[in-house]
């Protein structure tokens, strides 16, 4: 991966997670180091200058996390609540990518914590970064679900015939709505205040 950086600037392809029916699709990230932003658009073409970001996320206070899934996923966690999902070329990326949104996130927060009130302290930032693991918890289930739903479809009549199969895709559909609605709580209770005002378009 290509990663350019001048005066704390950085940008390069990477892989952001949408949802299950989309998966992986392919973006154009920048970091404005002197901003403290991360912007991403659809492709390499669509460059910041005169061109609206897909999204937008502040780096202040936000936890960047190597996934253990994989040597090239992570994760940005940000003190909205806002979570991304991003996979690198490879390890060596990825790495890159960490350490140049740790520094400008690290950055950013000190110069907020100097001239403003404090920022989350770390024992809710620890808890921003679970709810990001639950998450992604959650788009494994989801993944799952599906999978289970494709092959039980795919037995046909013997599935439509079977009720004990029936009553399993039932239990895991409900399980799963379930398990979103409260992780659909527990984020709208985690933040109250005001949210960023940045785009998060989920695409």
């Amino acid at each position: 991966m290509d990663i350019h950086q001048k005066t704390r600037q950085f940008s390069g392809q990477l892989y952001k997670y949408t949802n299950v029916m989309k998966g992986w699709q392919y973006r154009f990230f920048t970091v404005d180091g002197s901003a403290g932003l991360l912007h991403y658009f659809l492709c390499e073409g669509e460059k910041p200058e005169g061109s609206t970001p897909r999204g937008s996320v502040h780096l202040a206070g936000a936890v960047i996390c190597p996934s253990d899934e994989d040597s090239k996923t992570f994760t940005v966690n940000c003190a909205s609540g806002d979570m991304l999902k991003l996979r690198a070329a490879d390890a060596r990326s990825r790495q890159e990518w960490v350490n140049g949104l740790r520094a400008v996130a690290e950055s950013h927060t000190k110069a907020i914590s100097a001239t403003s009130p404090p920022l989350p302290p770390r024992e809710h930032l620890a808890v921003l970064d679970a709810m990001g693991s639950a998450k992604t918890q959650l788009q494994n289930t989801e993944q799952a679900d599906l999978a289970l739903c494709r092959v039980l479809e795919a037995a046909g009549s013997t599935f439509i015939n079977d009720p004990n199969l029936l009553l399993l895709k039932a239990t895991s559909a409900a399980s799963l709505h379930c398990l979103l609605q409260c992780y659909n709580i527990l984020q709208r209770n985690q933040h109250q205040p005001a949210r960023t005002g940045l785009v998060i378009d989920d695409d």
